[in-house]
């Protein structure tokens, strides 16, 4: 190997072997054992992170959560990609802390996908309604190239997939605005950030 090619082959193995603090400095300050979140950048996405979460968000360690996602925000990370494989419980204020990111990032032009939930995490979400307001994919691959897709804000919560208010049917929102359901005609609207309500 030559000067140039050992200087390359140094630089991606620091790439790949970056911890929190290189990431986003003082985001290990306030960790809590029970949840452990990993930090990865997202090649080819602007300002986007990947949070790996193991563990629970309740309660209890809701604080330190918000605290350490607040960090990244602060960093400059406004795409932020939740890998949920490893989170087994989330409780109502869990959910909460998730909203308060969604807003704060939706100021700043960025935006909130969550991938590879569990299903007792996901029947949370859908039992206290918020899952409509959520963007969720299937795996690491789709949250990005949900990212990649277009840089306008609407595009960060549509295509929206959710099911009538009414008569529950299952119901795709492409942007924003009004539309009759297909199946009990009541007419609908849906906002910029996805949320769905009478019309």
């Amino acid at each position: 190997m030559n000067f140039a090619e050992t200087a390359e082959f140094n630089k991606n193995l620091q790439g790949m072997c970056m911890t929190n603090e290189d990431i986003v400095p003082g985001f290990d300050h306030d960790k809590d054992d029970s949840l452990k979140i990993d930090l990865k950048r997202i090649d080819g996405v602007s300002n986007g992170i990947v949070l790996s979460l193991t563990g629970y968000i309740d309660t209890y360690n809701s604080n330190s959560f918000q605290k350490r996602v607040q960090k990244s925000i602060d960093a400059g990370f406004v795409n932020l990609a939740f890998d949920c494989k490893g989170l087994n419980y989330v409780s109502s204020t869990g959910i909460g802390s998730f909203t308060t990111f969604l807003k704060m990032l939706k100021q700043k032009k960025g935006g909130l996908v969550l991938f590879e939930v569990q299903a007792k995490v996901l029947e949370v979400f859908q039992l206290l309604g918020f899952s409509t307001f959520f963007t969720i994919k299937s795996n690491a691959e789709e949250a990005e190239q949900h990212f990649m897709s277009s840089g306008e804000i609407s595009s960060v919560y549509f295509p929206q997939i959710f099911d009538c208010p009414i008569c529950a049917k299952k119901l795709k929102a492409v942007k924003p605005g009004r539309f009759r359901c297909s199946e009990c005609k009541t007419i609908l609207a849906v906002d910029e950030t996805g949320h769905v309500f009478l019309g």
